[in-house]
């Protein structure tokens, strides 16, 4: 919620980068939880799955038939000088392959369809999920590492599903085939090749284990650039108009020297381990070529089964080579699964009660009984606040920064609920009122806009979806956007995009209270609405704001306090209370805190 820093104790939770990117680093806790739900998205193609399967159980059988097929073709075909038969072989060997080959291609196509399924179906949760999150997950997490977990840990998921876990299954049954024909062949040449297996897995754990928590701070570190990046470009006005480039260079630097270290030793720790299982694998195969050879001498092994016991032999490395090579990809997918699975489990808003009232006709009473709220446990921002604005008056709040005029804005449509008393609107208490119903019943105005990505027209709609053109056309006229709108070069056709950066600040928020007045709520909430604009421009509007507050129940958080001559009662805050009240005359007659404020303004 935009305007609360000063109000709001901004929550760290552990693992999530803040201001500068310091985090606390926590390892994957629980790995097997984690593929455990990826293959809960997979399992939703159970018919396309069992395909994938018939079509990986042809390949790796074609691969193991090819190899095993050398060792007739020596026996019989070669040695014999048999050539006829030995092209006849040649054949059959180019079919099989073939075969193969097509299983492949279809195998391959459709897990990078299942795959890509799952992805789109892990985004839409995630997006879901943003949707049901609370206002107090936005204000107490980096932007810039959620949107890392929507790019980055998706697109490694999205990477490891389409091509590390086919592999992985691929090489685990050619694995097995390829022991069960060594065996077959010579089990005494099993043995010896077997000799060095224990090594490759020691050294392969070893390395996993070293490279393991590696992925996991490689991602966190990533998601905290991605945080200062969105900050800076954000704040480029502000990083310009205060020279704050070196400043914010040489923070950026630190941050992306911490990435790079760590994703060096991510990357090298899972890049060193093909080469050794390959080297040892190397060594493997030589020790079996000369006991095979001894074997061939000696005790009468065919020069065909050693053949074909050397092309598994090292064939036997080659899944454990494929399975090391696809460790960064699957490390770096399970550590950016877990973090889209921690946004999953975040606890959404608190459902509405199953009574819950659905508000219809609303008057526009409100009250705030007793209430007391703190964004933290330990820290109360607003101390046994009592108010009441009866139906189609306007409330104004004033008082220092941080003395909790925000707040009460923000508790109102329950973007946050309180630890104590009672806010009723309508004699309700908003706990036993549909959030939706509650909402659609107010608009807010906010201090800092935000314009979305279309046409004029529609920014002005989303106040409420089933407006007509003309019921568009009228609220911008109110709310004194028509005239600027009139001169763009498509009218309320014109696209708005950078958050509608080809506007001046006093033009968006036009266009902001414009949306307000379309929603023809029962409540307005304006949080310091004209604080952007000039006076000039202050004065072309207020009569429209005037206007638009007739008739509703009005709460406005002022910025300058002539604008609020005409509220029917004021609150002046201080340290969450409220200290003094009552309109404007009376509040001046008092010379208290108020006229220190209002007469402060001319000073």
């Amino acid at each position: 919620m935009n305007g609360q820093t000063s109000e709001t104790s901004r929550l760290s939770p552990a693992g999530l980068p803040g201001r500068h990117g310091h985090v606390s680093v926590e390892k994957p806790k629980n790995s097997k939880r984690v593929i455990r739900r990826l293959w809960n998205y997979l399992s939703r193609e159970k018919v396309l799955l069992v395909v994938i399967i018939v079509f990986l159980l042809v390949n790796t059988a074609t691969t193991l038939a090819g190899s095993y097929l050398l060792r007739p073709i020596i026996n019989h075909y070669i040695l014999p000088h048999n050539i006829p038969g030995l092209i006849k072989m040649a054949f059959l060997l180019l079919g099989i392959y073939i075969v193969g080959a097509v299983a492949a291609i279809f195998q391959n196509r459709l897990m990078i369809l299942v795959a890509q399924r799952a992805v789109n179906a892990i985004r839409a949760d995630l997006f879901g999920k943003l949707q049901s999150l609370p206002i107090k997950f936005f204000d107490s997490n980096n932007h810039g590492d959620i949107m890392s977990r929507f790019t980055n840990d998706v697109d490694n998921v999205s990477d490891s599903l389409n091509t590390s876990v086919m592999q992985l299954f691929t090489s685990t049954i050619t694995l097995t085939g390829i022991f069960v024909l060594m065996l077959y062949i010579s089990p005494m040449l099993t043995t010896v090749t077997l000799v060095i297996v224990p090594l490759m897995l020691w050294v392969a754990a070893l390395i996993i284990k070293k490279s393991k928590n590696y992925f996991a701070t490689q991602q966190v570190a990533l998601g905290a650039a991605n945080g200062y990046l969105e900050e800076m470009i954000t704040g480029q006005k502000v990083v310009k108009v205060f020279c704050y480039e070196k400043s914010a260079a040489t923070e950026f630097e630190a941050i992306n020297y911490d990435l790079r270290d760590k994703a060096t030793e991510a990357q090298y720790y899972s890049g060193v381990m093909m080469p050794v299982i390959q080297n040892l694998n190397t060594i493997n195969f030589a020790l079996t070529a000369v006991v095979g050879g001894l074997l061939v001498v000696f005790r009468g092994l065919d020069l065909g089964g050693l053949a074909a016991f050397l092309q598994y032999s090292r064939q036997f490395g080659r899944p454990v080579n494929e399975i090391s090579s696809q460790y960064n990809s699957i490390q770096a997918a399970l550590a950016g699964a877990e973090r889209i699975f921690q946004i999953l489990d975040e606890q959404p808003e608190i459902s509405d009660a199953p009574d819950a009232t659905v508000l219809g006709h609303v008057n526009g009473n409100v009250r705030f009984k007793n209430v007391s709220f703190g964004y933290d446990a330990g820290k109360t921002i607003l101390k046994n606040i009592s108010l009441e604005a009866k139906a189609g008056q306007k409330i104004a709040f004033v008082g220092s920064t941080g003395a909790g005029k925000t707040t009460i804005m923000n508790l109102l449509p329950r973007f946050y609920d309180i630890q104590s008393g009672e806010i009723t609107v309508d004699g309700v208490d908003i706990k036993k009122i549909q959030r939706s119903s509650l909402r659609r019943s107010l608009a807010i105005v906010l201090q800092d806009t935000h314009l979305f990505t279309t046409t004029v027209m529609e920014n002005i709609r989303y106040g409420r979806l089933d407006a007509t053109d003309e019921e568009v056309i009228d609220a911008a006229t109110l709310a004194g956007a028509h005239s600027f709108i009139s001169r763009m070069p498509k009218g309320y056709q014109t696209m708005l995009e950078n958050d509608g950066g080809n506007l001046s600040q006093g033009q968006r928020q036009l266009l902001n209270i414009a949306r307000a007045t379309v929603a023809k709520p029962a409540i307005l909430i304006l949080d310091e609405a004209t604080s952007s604009i000039d006076t000039r421009t202050e004065q072309i509007i207020q009569k429209g704001i005037d206007q638009l507050m007739q008739g509703r129940t009005s709460f406005v958080i002022a910025h300058r306090l002539s604008t609020i001559h005409n509220a029917d009662e004021i609150m002046v805050l201080e340290n969450g209370e409220i200290i003094e009240r009552g309109d404007h005359s009376s509040l001046l007659k008092q010379k208290g805190r108020y006229f220190e404020l209002y007469t402060g303004q001319f000073d």
